[in-house]
């Protein structure tokens, strides 16, 4: 497949603006400046582009929203607060490929009627940092950012925001409250950000992944682009893989690509030839697959159907030699200390489950344990004000289901 987000970032010197502008960089500007602004609505929604930051709203559907809110200024915000364990795919864009980012910013705010943009980057990204702040100076020079960008009297300006480290912020309303200068904690929904967003204004908070995908569906056309990947989930995916297998690493292939051939076809096998044991295919907050579960096709629509999510495409793989109660000790130990605080199921219960998970995980396991465990997970679930409760308990839910036997005998053996 020809390579769209990761396009060039090969090259020795890829995030300067020139190298950028001579690989046909700006191309999606310049033709998206001739157009009207509903017509790229027109076309984002034509392309059947879904947000990449594990939600899979439509994309043009949600721009909407906010442009038929009358409250003014609008603010366009790039979620870059990649904090989910295993997920490293944006950060190949941010680093090596920051124009495009830029670009599909500039024309996202024009459709938008945005002249202020914010990328809110994870605080453990300092190096993406320099490169973005030195991209964007380097786009004002060129007047791709600005005043009157590219003498078209069009306005918009950006800035770069670094996070602190908090996993909660990947959240899109906790990340709001911390740009605003706030404690990251997640808001009541509705009002939902489309309308009452940063500063009370209508805001579109989007990740790298889905905003790098403009420039190519306007350059190119929505209905072009939309013959790319899967019916229902259209475009390419970034998949960042990591674990046992042999080429651990970010791939670029066709949204609805198997999960089986992403990790056999294209990131090695299971290294050392062993088997293949469990695999979180979208990051740990996604429900974990087994072995006998990977044929099916990773994209929105389908993943659901297999008893996961697609997440953000963190494809997590674990080998036959993996104890899978530690596993599930290593995520919630994670889970509890990135708990926010704010509601008590999830600040109380990922602190239990803990308890309970380091217990059995260190040979003082008791009987009623497992029952205890999931009685816990029950009462988290879907009592939270944000996902990460969710999560958590989606953890041991799924390591129960599918791997009872493992926190069996490690009971039995205490």
């Amino acid at each position: 497949m020809e390579k769209i987000l990761l396009k060039n970032t090969d090259t020795g010197n890829s995030a300067d603006i020139n190298e950028y502008v001579k690989a046909g960089g700006y191309r999606g500007l310049s033709k998206a400046l001739g157009l009207q602004p509903g017509d790229i609505v027109d076309e984002v929604k034509k392309s059947g582009l879904r947000g990449r930051g594990g939600a899979g709203f439509p994309t043009g559907m949600k721009w909407s929203f906010a442009i038929a809110d009358p409250k003014s200024p609008k603010y366009l915000v790039c979620n870059a607060d990649e904090g989910e364990p295993g997920t490293f795919k944006d950060r190949p864009i941010l680093e090596k490929n920051p124009h495009l980012l830029i670009e599909g910013m500039v024309i996202s705010a024009y459709a938008l009627g945005s002249e202020r943009g914010y990328i809110y980057l994870r605080g453990e990204y300092p190096r993406a940092k320099e490169i973005l702040d030195r991209a964007i100076d380097e786009a004002r020079e060129k007047n791709f950012l600005g005043d009157n960008i590219t003498g078209k009297g069009i306005k918009f300006d950006l800035t770069v925001y670094q996070g602190a480290g908090a996993y909660i912020c990947g959240e899109e309303t906790t990340l709001l409250e911390s740009l605003e200068g706030k404690r990251g904690l997640p808001r009541n929904r509705p009002p939902f950000p489309v309308n009452t967003g940063a500063w009370g204004k209508p805001t579109i908070v989007n990740n790298v992944e889905t905003l790098s995908n403009v420039p190519s569906i306007i350059e190119r056309g929505g209905e072009a682009y939309s013959k790319i990947g899967s019916k229902f989930c259209p475009g390419p995916k970034l998949f960042s893989v990591s674990g046992r297998v042999e080429k651990p690493g970010v791939y670029e292939l066709p949204m609805g690509t198997s999960l089986r051939d992403i990790i056999y076809a294209h990131a090695g096998g299971i290294k050392g030839g062993k088997k293949l044991k469990a695999v979180f295919p979208g990051g740990v907050s996604t429900p974990l697959l087994t072995a006998d579960s990977i044929d099916c096709a990773m994209d929105f629509v389908s993943m659901p159907k297999a008893g996961s999510m697609l997440g953000s495409g963190a494809v997590i793989v674990m080998d036959e030699s993996v104890c899978m109660v530690r596993v599930a000790y290593r995520t919630l130990k994670f889970f509890e200390h990135e708990s926010c605080g704010k509601c008590v199921p999830c600040r109380e219960g990922t602190e239990w489950l803990r308890k309970i998970l380091e217990r059995v995980e260190g040979g003082r396991g008791r009987n009623g344990d497992i029952e205890l465990l999931s009685d816990v997970a029950e009462n988290i679930s879907g009592k939270t004000f944000c996902p990460l409760g969710d999560a958590a308990a989606g953890v041991v839910a799924g390591m129960l289901k599918n791997f009872r036997n493992e926190f069996e005998e490690h009971i039995k053996n205490a």
